[in-house]
């Protein structure tokens, strides 16, 4: 039960505030009028007889009460969304098969959360689930063996097949823990150890391995390692260093006490994470599945990841279309 006092309209309320520093905004984000706004945000601030924000400051600026208060209201109202996404997400019973690739990344814990949410739906269908990494699963789905496919987006068109953008996932650098500190700084370290490149044949390692030569860089051919995670066992036990994404970084989460991450050194860059689905397809279950995808991307990545690497904050982000 709810502290009284303490709503979800006045939640939702904080959230807004705390995002856009502005009652305007909030009102426009919420659909309140502005005294409705003020009045929410006076209620949940006297509920818990503190003060979350500074309102003499424009923009409005958190206090520190309200920097913590943000991170426990912004778990529940995901919590809540959540569910009612769940509840409301699709309507598959109407399908007699459905195909899905899905990349290896969310092998862990993502997407048995969202093949659970399909089952629940797909009361007559038969059902295929691959996983594999970005260009094999965009093989497939253009090849139309695959109805829907969510992977790495190469940035081509590809005709008859439309792409709905997920999750922007920065390029990060990551390292064994210490290693930085021990050679000096990021850049000292990164010529006193090899890198630990990705396989070639993997749009991520064709990915980086082109940004590293726009930036004219250029580094000694030791390693090339098609595994993502005997490439992060290598970087922990401190072989070397990489460039991955926060989605690789947590999916090593085995690693994490052995390792640290860092900004690239040089003009950052990111990946996109979309959902394919040939232009045939039914625009309502794309759209839906979508949808729950970044939703649970939100609640079961990007959340954590902040939480470890905060200062990826608005960098590793959800999509909305």
């Amino acid at each position: 039960m709810m502290m009284k006092g303490v709503t979800l309209r006045g939640l939702e309320v904080f959230e807004a505030l705390a995002e856009t520093g502005s009652v305007a905004r909030a009102a426009e984000l919420t659909g309140l009028s502005q005294p409705a706004v003020s009045q929410q945000m006076r209620n949940l601030e006297t509920a818990l007889g503190a003060d979350l924000l500074d309102h003499g400051r424009r923009p409005m600026q958190l206090t520190p009460a309200g920097r913590s208060f943000l991170l426990r209201t912004q778990a529940i109202l995901r919590q809540l969304r959540l569910a009612q996404n769940e509840l409301t997400v699709m309507d598959l019973t109407h399908l007699s098969t459905l195909s899905l690739g899905v990349i290896d990344d969310f092998d862990n814990d993502l997407t048995p959360r969202l093949v659970t949410i399909l089952a629940d739906s797909m009361t007559r269908c038969r059902f295929k689930l691959i996983t594999a990494p970005s260009h094999e699963i965009t093989e497939e789905i253009r090849a139309r063996r695959l109805h829907l496919a969510i992977a790495a987006s190469s940035g081509e068109v590809m005709d008859e097949i439309i792409e709905y953008p997920l999750v922007r996932d920065p390029y990060i650098l990551v390292c064994a823990r210490g290693a930085v500190e021990a050679a000096g700084g990021v850049r000292q370290m990164m010529e006193s150890l090899p890198i630990l490149r990705y396989d070639r044949a993997q749009l991520i390692g064709r990915q980086i391995e082109a940004h590293l030569a726009r930036q004219k860089l250029t580094f000694a051919e030791r390693f090339e390692i098609g595994a993502h995670l005997s490439l992060m066992t290598l970087v922990a036990r401190g072989m070397g260093w990489t460039i991955t994404t926060p989605l690789g970084f947590m999916r090593a989460g085995r690693y994490h006490e052995q390792m640290e991450a860092h900004p690239v050194p040089f003009k950052p860059f990111s990946r996109t994470i979309s959902l394919f689905a040939g232009t045939d397809w039914a625009d309502r279950v794309p759209r839906d599945v979508a949808r729950t995808m970044r939703m649970l991307v939100s609640d079961m990545v990007i959340a954590p990841a902040l939480t470890k690497l905060p200062w990826l904050d608005g960098e590793l982000r959800v999509l909305e279309t």
